[in-house]
């Protein structure tokens, strides 16, 4: 169990960049890295601490470490690897995502179209990241994350969602879970579905981006979901959006 050391002193003040946390803490994006290869594990956390506003807190070896230091340093964004030895990532996700005001978990793997990777969705993990993607996309991948956007954007992300949904699942929602959703907030939803960052949804609508992120968010309290993968997830499992269809 290792945890960095900045994360024993005293708070760090707000760099540039920086948002609110999670929680409700200012200051930078907190971060923990879990990944059982020490390189590995080591190269990510050098390339977050040295970005503007994310500040590493801890680091674990394996999916155990990664739940008892989220519980002792309360992260904003877990970066998780998948196969890790004693607990899998896919185990710790389950128990971190669980919590009250759980951190976001971002899923870090080595094969896009990873089998577990579909059921870390379903334990609430809120994206994913390939372990060789440039630097600049670990960082976004962070900040997205502590601002409570989906990984959405990639076309490998979409056609990874697309796989997952024609999944079974134990017990899919019925297109009935969408009863409390308007008209608009179900075109909002279609788009997400489709990959569509909020610009584009706000011009495809006619519509702000202020007024699409209010649409968002009233779409996730209604539907008692965590992050914009979460309904993605619904749109697809309750048939408002079939896998394959034309996305543009």
């Amino acid at each position: 169990m290792t945890a960095n050391p900045a994360a024993g002193g005293p708070a760090a003040t707000q760099a540039p960049g920086s948002l609110p946390s999670a929680v409700g803490r200012p200051g930078p994006i907190r971060v923990l890295v879990a990944d059982d290869q020490e390189l590995v594990r080591a190269g990510f956390c050098v390339i977050l601490g040295a970005a503007d506003g994310i500040r590493v807190v801890a680091e674990a070896a394996d999916g155990a470490e990664a739940v008892a230091l989220a519980i002792q340093h309360a992260p904003d964004v877990v970066l998780m690897d998948i196969r890790m030895p004693t607990m899998d990532g896919l185990a710790a996700t389950r128990l971190i995502t669980a919590a009250e005001r759980a951190p976001k978990v971002v899923i870090l793997t080595t094969f896009d179209l990873d089998d577990y990777v579909y059921e870390a969705l379903r334990a609430g993990a809120s994206g994913f990241l390939l372990k060789d993607s440039p630097r600049g996309d670990l960082i976004a991948a962070v900040r997205a994350a502590a601002a409570g956007d989906a990984l959405l954007a990639p076309s490998v992300t979409r056609r990874l969602i697309e796989a997952f949904a024609r999944r079974p699942a134990a017990a899919a929602p019925s297109p009935a879970a969408l009863a409390s959703v308007t008209a608009r907030e179900k075109e909002v939803l279609l788009l997400l579905a489709r990959g569509r960052s909020n610009a584009e949804i706000a011009a495809e609508l006619f519509v702000s981006e202020a007024t699409v992120k209010t649409h968002v968010a009233s779409l996730l309290a209604k539907l008692g979901l965590r992050d914009r993968v979460q309904a993605v997830i619904l749109a697809y499992e309750t048939g408002l959006v079939v896998p394959g269809e034309a996305t543009t």
